[in-house]
């Protein structure tokens, strides 16, 4: 169902607002070049710091801007259950194709408390659920045993974007729930997980070179190993440079420098350190982007 590419959407601010004119001319590039879809309100979308209001504005706007054109796939994950429910509420009502939810953060729950989490918001809101594992920012694996559960009792759980960053923990999670949409959920890992059965991935890359990212899982797909494998090397550069700070600090960086929208985070996220700011120029540079 979400297979291909989807782009994990910054969001463009302004005088501490969110940018709408910049954040609609971001969704027609990306419909332009063809995306399989849209994240917004992810880790990318700086979700964390939006307010009840402007995640829901988000989310909408992204609805009805794609016009049909591609899926939307909102982020409505929380470590709050009820919070996480009434976003992914808000998504099924508003026409989104499905929930993107990460595991709660801060909280650390064990594996039942993950478990019981993601089945009360399945059980309560009738949508398709992609499960969103990223240890590194929730500080909690969600473990292949945990996923294969809650895809046998929730038949509304039909993926997990895996940020593990452990071919490993893919591996086995494909081999669990054979049926399992497997996202990649790291743009450097895109073509390893294309190698093990995935199905397509949730790039932060994408938003500003959703052509070559594109081009990577096509050329897999159609069997064109050799040039799938010449772009993700291409890329690989680009990618180091968009993770050399906390995203969705350089992508926003580099957004700003191709004049996509302004360099604006909120905090506790920063503008980034010169030096750094010089290597993601240069790798931009070297790219042909600037």
């Amino acid at each position: 169902m979400f297979h291909g590419v989807y782009t994990a959407l910054i969001t463009p601010f302004k005088n501490d607002k969110i940018d709408f004119d910049a954040l609609g001319a971001i969704i027609e590039n990306q419909k332009k070049y063809g995306v399989d879809g849209l994240v917004p309100c992810g880790s990318t979308g700086e979700s964390t710091t939006l307010s009840y209001e402007e995640h829901e504005a988000v989310i909408e706007f992204a609805v009805k801007a794609v016009k049909g054109k591609m899926k939307v796939l909102a982020g409505t994950g929380s470590n709050s259950t009820d919070e996480a429910i009434h976003f992914t509420s808000f998504a099924k009502k508003i026409g989104c194709d499905g929930a993107l939810i990460v595991s709660p953060y801060y909280n650390k729950p064990t594996q039942k408390g993950l478990y019981l989490h993601f089945k009360q918001i399945a059980d309560s809101v009738d949508i398709p659920i992609v499960l969103y594992n990223i240890a590194g920012r929730t500080a909690v694996n969600i473990e292949t045993a945990t996923v294969a559960k809650l895809c046998k009792d929730c038949k509304n759980i039909i993926g997990v974007k895996e940020a593990s960053g452990s071919l490993d923990q893919m591996s086995a999670v494909k081999s669990a729930v054979a049926e399992i949409e497997l996202i990649s959920g790291d743009d450097a890992l895109t073509l390893p997980l294309l190698s093990i059965g995935g199905c397509g991935v949730i790039s932060v890359l994408s938003n500003i070179v959703p052509q070559e990212v594109i081009s990577l899982e096509r050329a897999f797909k159609s069997g064109n190993i050799k040039e799938a494998q010449r772009i993700h090397y291409k890329l690989l550069p680009l990618i180091k440079a968009m993770f050399i700070e906390t995203n969705p600090i350089p992508v926003k960086t580099a957004a700003a420098m191709l004049g996509m929208c302004g360099p604006e985070l909120r905090l506790p996220m920063c503008e980034m350190d010169e030096a750094n700011k010089t290597k993601l120029e240069k790798a931009m540079k070297d790219f042909g982007l600037i």
